[in-house]
């Protein structure tokens, strides 16, 4: 069993990973103020709520594309498990190759665990979709490429930046996004978020199929996947694990190696 933490620019995944399909997976708000000693008793809230006892990991891994924060929380799985955590990074074995990017060591470590996980655990070529902070649409190849994508703004920080830069329009939330044509601004509003994402996915994923020239596997996660997934036209898996689940790929990876 392995304690798996993925960090993002908004939030913190923290899982407990035994395999593929046993996984725990909870949330913490990522904070810049926060420290290493914030975050670890944030690691045993979720190992106590589970009944997690200490001795149960064997190991750790963490995929960060916060910089800053990935030594605090280095320091908080120490502070726990009172061993250090594998860094995901472009430099570590993984089964997909990086060779295609123009910059290899410009990929992000979620982009990195996103395309391991789709690659390993269903059929290539996949698309990824990682809806976060960011929305990311990555591809890999069926000879475990890595081809790179695209990258929009995400669903939320779409929302945010109606009501932020408008003097009139109200904060709102995403569910329900109703009719295109809607009577009243919050409905307006939504359904310009939620269906304008999931009509600029399916035009990215229309263009990479094109440009690829097969049929691909589609995979989404993310916080903000169930809001905008089932309004695509495409036929798109949402894997709610789906970043877990690479890296205990990348842990199994790169853990053998060590002990060869």
């Amino acid at each position: 069993m392995i304690l798996a933490i993925d960090m993002g620019n908004s939030n913190i995944k923290i899982g407990i990973v035994r395999n593929a399909k046993d996984i725990i997976e909870e949330r913490v708000t990522t904070a810049y103020d926060k420290t290493s000693l914030e975050y670890a008793s944030d690691i045993m809230a979720v190992m106590g709520f589970h009944g997690v006892k200490r001795h149960e990991i064997t190991g750790a891994i963490i995929s960060s594309v916060v910089p800053p924060l990935t030594g605090t929380l280095v320091t908080a799985v120490r502070k726990v498990l009172g061993m250090d955590p594998l860094i995901v990074s472009n430099s570590i074995k993984m089964d997909i190759r990086l060779s295609k990017f123009k910059y290899p060591k410009g990929v992000g470590a979620d982009l990195i665990v996103g395309a391991e996980a789709a690659y390993m655990n269903y059929k290539a070529p996949c698309i990824v979709i990682n809806m976060g902070t960011a929305t990311t649409i990555t591809v890999v190849d069926d000879n475990a490429e890595f081809l790179g994508g695209s990258i929009m703004p995400g669903m939320k920080q779409s929302a945010n930046c109606l009501s932020s830069s408008t003097a009139t329009l109200p904060e709102i939330d995403l569910d329900k996004p109703g009719k295109a044509i809607s009577r009243d601004t919050v409905q307006c509003m939504k359904s310009g978020v939620v269906y304008g994402i999931a009509g600029g996915i399916d035009a990215i994923v229309d263009k990479a199929i094109k440009e690829l020239g097969k049929d691909c596997t589609i995979i989404a996660c993310g916080g903000m996947a169930k809001f905008a997934i089932p309004y695509c036209r495409h036929k798109i898996k949402i894997d709610e694990t789906l970043l877990m689940k690479g890296l205990l790929r990348l842990y199994e990876l790169n853990s053998q190696d060590k002990k060869a």
